[in-house]
């Protein structure tokens, strides 16, 4: 597969990818963007394959997709290799894209990453998606891990359980805490957000019309703070404001609960295993288990 998949080719690949553009990928690599469009399409030859769809921003085809996560996959493996053998190289850290979702980056995820051994020189990049589409990126090579809802693993990809989000139908007392689902406005992360929905189906009714779309996490819980209307909120973003009464559960015995899984590609990477360990015990201590 190497002598047929040039390495500068499939990083030239790989760089229009996570720029965007040729211009963008020309920058990045300091060539011309006319050096990028014939690479790329000598790797198409080489490959027979269309690889990319040239809009803007640049779109994969699924052939596109597969070299992209060869490419990856090979760069992680070379800057670990670099770093075991103690070669200068090993001094450039390790860049991990994972997809995660945007309540879990607003309240667990992060305080999970800092558990990550300081000794690992690993760069971050999230990629911030609803969690029921995060696989979308793993399945596309975009990034090499995710928090998912999916228990399913993306090919090529290991699942491991992390715990439960747990949501809580909350209201300001300037609302009314006897409110109608079905009349009083309600607040919604954006149009695949389902959760106020399912809350208002399990009780029998349909919720609001009168909807305001807060594409935010941080946002999203200002709003329903400000008395702008009702709305699911992770319970850990809650703190004591139920308990000091500034905001109000609807059915505080009726949690809508979310599972996690983190998926991550099989590799023999000691920064990914690092990172994956950080995840799973933080979700361990900071997530919902309604089993247990």
């Amino acid at each position: 597969m190497m002598s047929d998949l040039p390495l500068d080719l499939v990083r030239t690949l790989l760089a229009v990818a996570d720029e965007g553009t040729f211009d963008a990928a020309a920058s990045a690599l300091h060539v011309t963007p006319s050096a990028i469009s014939q690479r790329v399409k000598a790797l198409e030859q080489r490959t027979g394959r269309v690889l990319l769809i040239r809009t803007k921003p640049v779109r994969l085809t699924e052939s596109g997709q597969a070299v992209v996560r060869f490419g990856r996959q090979l760069a992680l493996l070379e800057a670990d290799t670099r770093a075991e053998l103690g070669l200068t190289a090993g001094d450039e850290p390790v860049r991990l894209p994972i997809a995660v979702n945007a309540d879990s980056l607003a309240t667990w995820f992060l305080p999970a990453l800092t558990r990550v051994p300081a000794g690992q020189k690993i760069c971050f990049e999230l990629h911030r998606e609803d969690q029921d589409h995060t696989t979308t990126l793993l399945r596309e090579g975009l990034v090499m891990a995710a928090v998912t809802s999916s228990p399913d693993p993306v090919a090529g990809c290991s699942v491991h359980r992390l715990g439960h989000m747990r949501y809580l139908a909350v209201v300001s007392p300037a609302l009314g805490t006897d409110i109608d689902l079905a009349e009083a406005p309600v607040v919604v992360f954006d149009r695949r957000d389902d959760l106020q929905d399912r809350f208002a189906r399990e009780r029998g009714t349909l919720a609001s019309s009168l909807r305001h779309y807060v594409p935010s996490s941080e946002g999203f819980f200002d709003a329903v703070a400000a008395g702008m209307g009702w709305g699911m909120v992770p319970l850990a973003q809650l703190g004591d404001r139920l308990r000091d009464g500034r905001l109000v559960s609807l059915d505080p015995d009726h949690p809508i609960d979310v599972p996690l899984f983190w998926q991550q590609w099989k590799l023999d990477s000691p920064a990914l295993a690092a990172v994956s360990a950080a995840v799973t015990t933080a979700a361990a201590d900071l997530l919902v288990d309604p089993h247990g």
